[in-house]
């Protein structure tokens, strides 16, 4: 038999021991569908990495990581996927270009050190909805957000000096794409109000602003595509939108490049140490 089933004597009759025995990792599983059912559907497509740190940080769990992908491959619990970034904006020809002073590098020191924007599009049953969020590259908090039935220059002003304002914030370097917000007197205005330092990305280099692309991939991935926006009216989605930012990814969802807490919970514990140096 076990030859017409092309496997050793030996792994079958470990095979069979193994039939009505209790899962090994059970306890390890429950804990892993709780990760996946908190926060109803927003976190139930986490990654393997995410799970992982949403168990130690959250759930007391003390064993290593390549068990975690073990027990999530052997239950079908699969990876998230990335997504190629895209741009929506066009860049203005005739306009003074500034230089990329971030070069792909989006870490951050401190908050409030580089700034990163874009926009993007949602389809409503009332038309489209622009969004346009400022990621701060310290902790990937959304610390500005302006959404229009459209893309002028006055979206992109309103959602860099919110963040100005709720941040108390000064002499950031801003980064974006050249599109013609961007590089409009109103705009390059704007940020000399608040010393900010232009940068922007270089023409058709996409990855440049990768990581202001994969927050707009996460916000689309875990909200956006499973709500089906093209049939509800454009309110309602900006509702759910800063809901989901305000609410979810920046005070709840794992975060794996600030060592699995939410951007702004890990934004506390630096102004808390800073505090008691």
């Amino acid at each position: 038999m076990c030859q017409v089933l092309g496997v050793t004597r030996q792994g079958y009759s470990k095979w069979l021991k193994a039939q009505g025995k209790p899962y090994k990792h059970e306890a390890l599983l429950a804990l892993i569908k709780q990760v996946l059912e908190e926060d109803d559907e927003n976190s139930d497509n986490y990654g393997v990495q995410r799970i992982f740190l949403a168990l130690r940080n959250n759930k007391g769990y003390t064993g290593s990581y390549p068990t975690v992908c073990r027990v999530c491959r052997e239950n079908g619990i699969t990876l998230s996927k990335k997504r190629k970034p895209n741009s929506l904006t066009e860049a203005d020809k005739n306009a003074q270009k500034s230089e990329n002073l971030i070069n792909q590098d989006f870490t951050a020191q401190e908050p409030n050190e580089k700034w990163l924007s874009d926009i993007t599009e949602v389809p409503c049953s009332d038309g489209k909805l622009y969004v346009a969020p400022v990621l701060d590259c310290f902790d990937g908090a959304i610390v500005g957000l302006a959404m229009d039935d459209n893309m002028r220059k006055e979206l992109c002003v309103s959602a860099f000096e919110q963040a100005c304002r709720r941040q108390r914030a000064y002499g950031m370097i801003f980064h974006s794409d050249r599109g013609s917000q961007y590089t409009s007197g109103d705009f390059r205005a704007s940020l000399a109000k608040y010393g900010a330092i232009q940068s922007m990305s270089g023409t058709g280099r996409c990855y440049d602003n990768a990581r202001m692309e994969s927050f707009f991939a996460t916000l689309k991935k875990e909200k956006l595509y499973r709500i089906n926006t093209e049939n509800l009216p454009m309110e309602t989605v900006k509702s759910i939108i800063w809901r989901y930012i305000e609410s979810y990814y920046n005070h709840r969802r794992i975060y794996t490049t600030n060592d699995g807490y939410p951007p702004l919970v890990y934004r506390n514990m630096y102004y808390v140490k800073q505090l008691a140096a």
